[in-house]
């Protein structure tokens, strides 16, 4: 059962019980039990839902646009730090590491380049001689060998000591961090932007309402004692 409305029903048999044995103190912690947890249950649903004639009800729905830069400052300025990025880029790239580009390398598609070779080839002095031979046709031959001569060349020239260090000199000299974090920033206020009241007010209920429930009954449980220890001084 909803801890609110089991809260409000055991507070209100209180007060049935006090009434029907005509008991002031049961009568009065119940009342105040009762007191307590609706106020409570009613100030938790102001906080999600608009009650009309009351005023600052519905808070999240009418304070979305503050929500929505708390949750991009959050992100921003705890996580995506550029001190963050800069961090993660000197443990990424640190001088005793090694870029490794050969699962991109055997990724890349060749065909482009052997085009490219094939119409070179086709264009020049030697163009006239292929067509003797069957033409264009003739290279087909030489594309795999072709493709596997590339990416071993290309991998052997990335991997090398002196292209390595002209890497990481140029990644040190250029602020990679203040690049990523300016995309990162426009992703996330994208993605906020594409946020409506509703979905605000949904995000944060999901979040805390199941606990807001023990407001409730803590309203009711500390609204009982107030009613009996004022129906004992009052006795």
């Amino acid at each position: 059962m909803n801890k609110s409305i089991g809260t409000n029903l055991i507070a209100s048999a209180v007060v049935l019980i006090g009434l029907i044995i005509d008991n002031n103190i049961i009568l009065t912690i119940g009342l105040f039990a009762l007191s307590g947890a609706i106020t409570n249950w009613l100030a938790v649903h102001m906080l999600f839902e608009k009650v009309p004639f009351l005023y600052g009800s519905g808070v999240i729905e009418n304070r979305f646009e503050q929500f929505k830069l708390s949750i991009h400052s959050l992100i921003m300025e705890q996580f995506f730090t550029k001190e963050n990025l800069d961090k993660f880029f000197k443990s990424e790239f640190g001088d005793d590491k090694k870029f490794d580009f050969s699962n991109v390398i055997e990724k890349t598609d060749f065909s482009t380049a052997f085009e490219s070779l094939k119409s070179a080839v086709m264009e020049s002095s030697f163009g006239g001689m292929l067509g003797m031979f069957g033409g264009v046709t003739a290279l087909e031959p030489l594309k795999e060998p072709f493709e596997k001569k590339m990416k071993k060349s290309i991998t052997d020239i990335v991997h090398t000591d002196a292209f390595q260090s002209t890497l990481k000199e140029t990644l040190e000299n250029s602020d990679i961090s203040g690049d990523i974090y300016s995309k990162i920033n426009v992703v996330v206020e994208q993605r906020l932007n594409e946020l409506n009241p509703k979905m605000v007010k949904e995000l944060v209920q999901d979040m805390i309402k199941e606990h807001l429930g023990w407001l409730v009954v803590w309203g009711g449980v500390f609204g009982g004692l107030i009613g009996l220890i004022g129906s004992l001084l009052l006795k």
